[in-house]
């Protein structure tokens, strides 16, 4: 098989494993993204395996998915936001900044704001309340009607009051 049929092949079994996932489906999704993995590794097989893992509540596995991805692809944000997120879930705040701080800087990422968001988040119970509230106004500055930001927003301005 050349390297088109590759890709195109695991670009196909990339969106049916986003289908089973979005269904709810995590076992198949995870089987359809190993095959797309194992036909044309890409970093985006590799971090929406992570965030399947993640929803399995693998989250050791997830980070090293998310690492992988990076591996392929430095420039590609989704990891980084993702690896931050869940050591956030582990209450590993601390380590959890710098790989938000790289997503927030990361020339392929559409999604910056969840970055921020998470940011805020670790900073927040971190007790760094200004920089928390900053994150969040980024986050917001990004996507204006991103409820959680706002909701965070809110709940740290009163805190620092």
């Amino acid at each position: 098989m050349n390297v088109k049929d590759s890709l195109d092949l695991a670009y196909d079994l990339f969106q049916q494993a986003y289908e089973c996932q979005m269904q709810g489906e995590l076992d198949t999704a995870v089987e359809l993204y190993l095959r797309s993995i194992e036909t044309f590794p890409t970093a985006e097989a590799h971090t929406f395996l992570g965030w399947t893992y993640s929803h399995q509540g693998k989250l050791d596995e997830a980070i090293e998915e998310c690492k992988k991805a990076i591996e392929l692809d430095p420039d590609f944000g989704n990891p980084y936001n993702d690896i931050g997120a869940y050591l956030i879930e582990k209450d590993r705040h601390s380590e959890a900044i710098p790989w938000l701080e790289k997503a927030t800087l990361a020339r392929r990422y559409d999604s910056q704001q969840f970055a921020h968001f998470n940011l805020g988040r670790a900073y927040a119970a971190l007790d760094l309340l200004s920089r928390a509230r900053v994150e969040f106004e980024r986050a917001i500055e990004i996507e204006p009607e991103y409820d959680a930001a706002l909701r965070a927003l809110e709940l740290v301005r009163n805190r620092i009051q």
